[in-house]
């Protein structure tokens, strides 16, 4: 047999034999990772808006005419106490220094921000990453709706927020979805 036959043969069987443990091991795994990230979900969801005790999707009809005019939202759920609606909480993306922000917005019906998640970054660390520390995060909560909000190296105004040193872009991008959040609700959901 051709020598390069055989290696070519060899190597064949290599990369099959690996494609099908890969394949294998994705189908075990793959109902696994969804259940963690659901359960990391609903905790994001819980952290956000702690008045709600259960969390139900808008329904798709109402969330497809809102995704129609807001492309980057992914997900908008109500948030219920009993059966009284509290709040919702809006996932959306926006466009950072790194790539995208994922980042999930509380809103109650009293037309507060009650927190926001960043679920998913690429900033850069030790600048845009520190979107997650509480100090920035924090600055989110307890805001009304009513107005726009914007950074503030001092913030002193209630629609101001805690500006990331040295991340203009990154501190942008999320107040963009957090505001864009604010927007929906306002124009989509608010009775």
């Amino acid at each position: 047999m051709n020598e390069t036959l055989k290696l070519g043969l060899i190597l064949f069987i290599i990369t099959a034999v690996s494609a099908s443990v890969l394949a294998v091991s994705n189908n075990i795994t793959s109902p696994k990772i969804a259940e963690a990230d659901r359960i990391a979900d609903q905790k994001a969801k819980a952290e956000i808006l702690p008045q709600g005790d259960e969390f139900r999707p808008l329904s798709e009809e109402k969330f497809n005419e809102i995704k129609e005019e807001y492309p980057d939202v992914t997900e908008i759920f109500e948030a219920y106490k009993g059966e009284k609606l509290v709040g919702y909480t809006i996932k959306n993306i926006s466009k950072g220094y790194g790539g995208d922000i994922e980042i999930m917005t509380g809103i109650s019906t009293d037309g507060m921000i009650t927190g926001i998640k960043i679920l998913n970054h690429s900033e850069t660390p030790g600048l845009g990453a520190n979107l997650t520390k509480p100090h920035f995060i924090n600055s989110f909560k307890n805001k009304p709706i009513d107005k726009e909000l914007v950074a503030s190296k001092s913030p002193e105004n209630d629609n101001e927020i805690q500006a990331l040193t040295s991340a203009t872009i990154t501190t942008n991008a999320v107040l963009y979805g957090v505001n864009v959040a604010r927007e929906i609700y306002n124009l989509k959901l608010a009775d």
